[in-house]
């Protein structure tokens, strides 16, 4: 599929005030308010558009499938640094940018929208337009690239992206220690202050493991001042990227808390998974927005049947004040994914 045809068929929709579904494999359905209007599927515009491993820059359009990308990175020892989840065979680059979702190594590489250097979307008027692009240092101005990331298609069909990447590591490793909660909260709390390769922290059920990328020789002196036991845990960190670790089986909404790293243990009944130092739990709590909100933190109610409740946080009103006229400017007639990020959006 061309840009051309994608931009007419969001002229046409426009033109009837008709709601479209932008969608590449519908891997990540389930994040945000319910999807409706009529399916534009993004699949078929698909291919890597530039990758030079020497500038760690690769451009490639929405369809492109996230494994054939990985794939090719990899072939050049390079990696996308965020470690993005699929959920699903298929999951496409457009549908991994416009969740903004990152991985377990967020915590020590950055987030996703740290790394998008340039996008060309297609508004709700069928316009396609840059912005950012292939270099770190862009023009000043507002960073709309960055804005497209999360943004849940709602601002545009985000047809092309460019993206930083960075080399794999020399040598990775992961230990296992057996602690409670408020001592894994510590130790992740106080190794992130220290200059060691710390990529990746899980905790769960009373063991925490700490993933340690890098230099070997570096690895091996902080495995050494770390502790615990060295245990293969490659399966074990895709199950937790991926989702498919038995904490998160089970109907019981899945509450997603973004709080200060050092905030004590929450309480409360339901089970805990902690990522990124602290900073990032999982918590299968009804009450999971309150103690968010108590900590200085805030929760969204990311996997549920019942989507009745907000899935994010509220909006105050000024942030809700710049969503519109951001919403207003970039899809005048609101035909974009209508309601998927706020229903007043």
């Amino acid at each position: 599929m061309t840009l051309e045809a994608l931009q007419h068929r969001i002229r046409e929709a426009a033109e009837r005030k008709a709601p479209l579904r932008l969608r590449g494999a519908g891997s990540k359905d389930f994040y945000g308010n319910e999807p409706r209007g009529e399916l534009l599927d993004t699949r078929g515009h698909a291919g890597i558009v530039n990758y030079e491993p020497t500038e760690l820059v690769v451009t490639a359009r929405c369809g492109t499938p996230l494994t054939d990308l990985e794939n090719i990175l990899e072939q050049n020892a390079q990696c996308l640094p965020f470690e993005p989840p699929h959920f699903a065979a298929g999951a496409t680059l457009g549908g991994c940018v416009a969740t903004g979702l990152s991985g377990p190594r967020r915590a020590s590489a950055g987030a996703l929208r740290d790394f998008v250097l340039g996008v060309k979307l297609v508004d709700g008027r069928g316009r396609a337009l840059g912005f950012g692009g292939q270099v770190m240092k862009n023009v000043a101005g507002y960073d709309v690239a960055r804005l497209a990331a999360g943004s849940l298609g709602t601002l545009g069909l985000i047809a092309e992206v460019s993206l930083k990447v960075l080399p794999l590591p020399a040598v990775e490793l992961t230990l296992e220690l057996e602690m409670s909660q408020a001592a894994a909260l510590e130790g992740m709390n106080a190794w992130a202050g220290q200059p060691l390769p710390v990529s990746a922290t899980a905790w769960h059920a009373e063991r925490l493991r700490v993933r340690l990328s890098g230099a070997e020789p570096a690895v091996r002196a902080a495995a050494v001042k770390i502790g615990g036991t060295q245990v293969d845990a490659r399966q074990f960190w895709l199950e937790v990227r991926e989702q498919r670790h038995a904490f998160f089986a089970g109907p019981e909404p899945l509450w997603r808390l973004a709080l200060p790293s050092n905030c004590p243990p929450l309480g409360g009944p339901g089970g805990t998974l902690i990522e990124w130092n602290g900073a990032l739990r999982w918590l299968r709590n009804r009450n999971a927005r309150e103690l968010a909100a108590k900590a200085g933190g805030h929760a969204t109610l990311f996997r549920s049947h019942d989507k009745r409740e907000s899935v994010f946080t509220p909006l105050d009103p000024v942030a809700l004040a710049l969503h519109r006229r951001l919403k207003a400017a970039f899809d005048p007639a609101g035909i974009l994914n209508p309601g998927r990020l706020y229903a007043e959006l």
